[in-house]
């Protein structure tokens, strides 16, 4: 843990994750990872120290910020396990692939007649798998995307989780999608918070998310 007269510490995931079936195929998910890099230019613009691990994305890396690349999710979760300890505050933005090809190919594999069955395997949870590990003082923090029911998804990862907050956003809307410029999210606390931010720029999104989320 940071001493409390250095920058507060803070990792940030963003962006997808990429789980291979050879050399040039992959499950993925739509995100741009705008909503991560947001967060991490204004963690960075508050003077905090800034650490970023980040999907593969096409965004330009924020000024003061250190970006680790990683591709799949196992490679995330092995550039967080270096960071988290050190890290103040953990904000698991990054929509990490829920499932990977149980058999992957070094080759490209050819296409066949007929119909092909694809067999998949859970990939870590990356966030709860270190909100577990947690040490005294930090703030775990974690995104819910959500189609349906969105708060009540939400509250349920919060809980599940053991997070300190969570913030749910609609991604069916596509003015607030994951390639969207702006976002709206609903951020809840886990001693009953419940605050509606946006929607605004993902940019402003971020900075109010950080005023309401920092520790005192």
């Amino acid at each position: 843990m940071s001493p409390p007269s250095s920058p507060l510490r803070c990792l940030i995931t963003a962006g997808p994750t990429r789980e291979h079936l050879d050399p040039v195929r992959f499950l993925s998910n739509g995100s741009s990872g705008k909503m991560g890099y947001a967060l991490a230019a204004a963690a960075a613009a508050r003077g905090w120290q800034v650490d970023l691990v980040s999907g593969p994305v096409a965004l330009p890396v924020p000024a003061k910020v250190n970006v680790t690349r990683v591709i799949s999710a196992a490679d995330m979760l092995a550039a967080c396990t270096g960071l988290f300890p050190h890290c103040d505050m953990f904000i698991a933005v990054a929509a990490v692939a829920d499932y990977r090809p149980r058999f992957s190919s070094a080759q490209k594999g050819r296409k066949q007649a007929g119909p092909m069955t694809l067999e998949l395997e859970p990939t870590v949870d990356i966030l709860k798998t270190l909100a577990a590990a947690r040490q005294p003082g930090q703030v775990i923090v974690g995104f819910a995307a959500e189609t349906t029911e969105v708060e009540t998804h939400a509250r349920r990862k919060l809980v599940e989780k053991q997070l300190d907050w969570i913030a749910a956003n609609d991604v069916s809307r596509p003015e607030l999608g994951m390639n969207a410029d702006d976002n709206a999210v609903l951020l809840l606390g886990r001693r009953g918070e419940r605050v509606a931010i946006g929607p605004a720029p993902k940019i402003v999104v971020a900075q109010r998310m950080l005023e309401l989320i920092a520790p005192a």
